[in-house]
């Protein structure tokens, strides 16, 4: 393929250093081989997350610099609230600081034990929030997305004869919500057509039952409609957006991914009393409606960043990087989830490593070995993320797949650091024994993957 090409200049750089094999070795077993607890300055590359790692843009600049810090009704919220109320078309408009506020605000204030809450697939902290409020996260994603090598245009569907069997097994009134991620992060940053949006709408409306978005990624789901699906081609990225909206109540967002911004977020609906119970939380945990945790110069990076976003030539950029680096890492035999997502590659790290048992996680191990032998940080997303204990058994029950993500932040890295990560992955994979299995000393009862602790074992 011909090698994407960056629609911008670089006006301003930052160093970044590339630290001795002993030294990353040394650091990553300081930190417990948790990848996690590495300092940013000692990583060369860092693949962790696309969340609020992008590089802002000059006009997101010149933005913070008028930024009014009004305690109340700042004037860069009403210009967020009109961004998003013209993409999104939702009446109310709640700011929050990141979007695990906003999952925390919706689910503590709607959910009660016994509930569901079935998605695609949830991620790591939606999962939780759902969790820590009694209720079980449902993953109701298409079979095709369960089969990594297989070439399907929108792995991140959800299958409506399963959703609509569960509606009839436990009744509608134990489904408060209905959610849908886009793209699918859990399941390889998966995109969802726009006839599967439109069917689980209609199958949510016949039973009175609210649909969120979980929308971090929605311009990048967008793209993927516009390039995949019948009927599109034709459309802008903001009418594609307006037309997914358009079938739900209301969404979640982090704007640290698809708002282009470092921090920031919002929850939008169109239901006034719910937007009125949730704005009363807000103020109590958050901050006044007109803030929400945020500084007025964020509100209007963010309002910026969401303008910038669907514009085609920047998704058309952003979706190839990644495709590139996904192209090099098939040519050096590695196993990635395809077609590539949107915002990184996933590794089919249980298919990758072989040698190591699953109960000495061959995904976290992978993360450690590509840490010590080129200095980059990637994350697992597999059996430490979203293993499950069973009692009955006493033994953890893990998912399907253990993959690691290679999440690329937005306009920060080029195409030579793509080949980079390729090679190091290629060396890993020619060199097995640079993986070693772990074995858990220290876990938390909830999201253990942000601050557990291993020590290495023979493998």
């Amino acid at each position: 393929m011909i090698a994407p090409v960056e629609p911008y200049r670089v006006k301003v750089v930052e160093p970044i250093r590339l630290l001795e094999r002993d030294e990353r070795v040394e650091k990553v077993k300081k930190a417990f081989y948790n990848i996690f607890l590495i300092r940013g300055e000692d990583v060369f590359i860092d693949l962790l997350t696309d969340s609020g790692t992008s590089a802002m843009s000059d006009n997101q600049w010149a933005g913070i610099m008028l930024g009014d810090e009004s305690y109340a009704g700042c004037k860069n919220y009403f210009h967020f609230e009109e961004t998003i109320k013209d993409i999104t078309g939702f009446k109310n408009v709640i700011p929050v600081h990141q979007g695990r506020v906003a999952e925390n605000l919706l689910f503590s204030q709607i959910l009660t034990k016994g509930d569901y809450v079935p998605s695609n697939n949830h991620f790591d902290t939606t999962r939780a929030n759902v969790e820590v409020n009694g209720a079980a996260a449902l993953d109701l994603v298409v079979e095709e997305s369960r089969k990594p090598s297989e070439e399907y245009p929108f792995k991140g569907n959800i299958d409506t004869n399963k959703l609509e069997k569960l509606i009839a097994d436990v009744g509608p009134e134990k489904i408060p919500v209905g959610m849908m991620t886009v793209t699918n992060n859990t399941g390889g940053g998966q995109p969802a057509s726009m006839a599967n949006i439109r069917k689980v709408s209609e199958i949510y409306r016949k039973h009175n039952i609210p649909f969120f978005f979980d929308a971090c990624r929605f311009a990048e789901n967008a793209y993927f409609i516009k390039k995949r699906e019948w009927g599109y081609a034709d459309k802008s990225i903001k009418e594609i957006a307006r037309e997914m909206f358009s079938y739900a109540d209301g969404c979640t967002m982090s704007a640290k991914k698809d708002g282009l911004a470092n921090i920031g977020g919002f929850i939008a609906m169109n239901n006034d009393s719910l937007a009125t119970q949730l704005t009363n939380m807000l103020i109590l945990i958050e901050g006044y409606r007109t803030y929400g945790g945020m500084a007025g110069r964020d509100l209007e990076a963010v309002a910026r960043g969401l303008q910038e976003v669907t514009n085609f030539d920047y998704l058309e950029y952003r979706i190839k990087q990644v495709e590139y680096l996904g192209t090099k890492l098939d040519e050096y035999g590695i196993p990635i989830i395809k077609p590539t997502g949107g915002h990184a590659v996933f590794v089919d790290a249980g298919k990758m490593i072989e040698h190591i048992e699953p109960e000495n996680y061959p995904g976290w191990a992978l993360t450690v070995a590509m840490y010590r032998e080129g200095g980059i940080r990637s994350v697992e997303i597999g059996n430490i993320m979203f293993a499950r204990y069973d009692s009955d058994s006493k033994k953890e029950i893990f998912p399907e797949l253990d993959l690691v993500r290679l999440a690329i932040p937005r306009r920060v890295y080029s195409n030579s650091h793509m080949e980079y990560i390729a090679s190091v992955l290629k060396h890993i994979n020619e060199n097995p024994e640079c993986v070693k299995g772990l074995r858990l000393t220290y876990q938390p009862k909830v999201l253990r993957h942000f601050t557990c602790r291993f020590e290495e074992i023979d493998n």
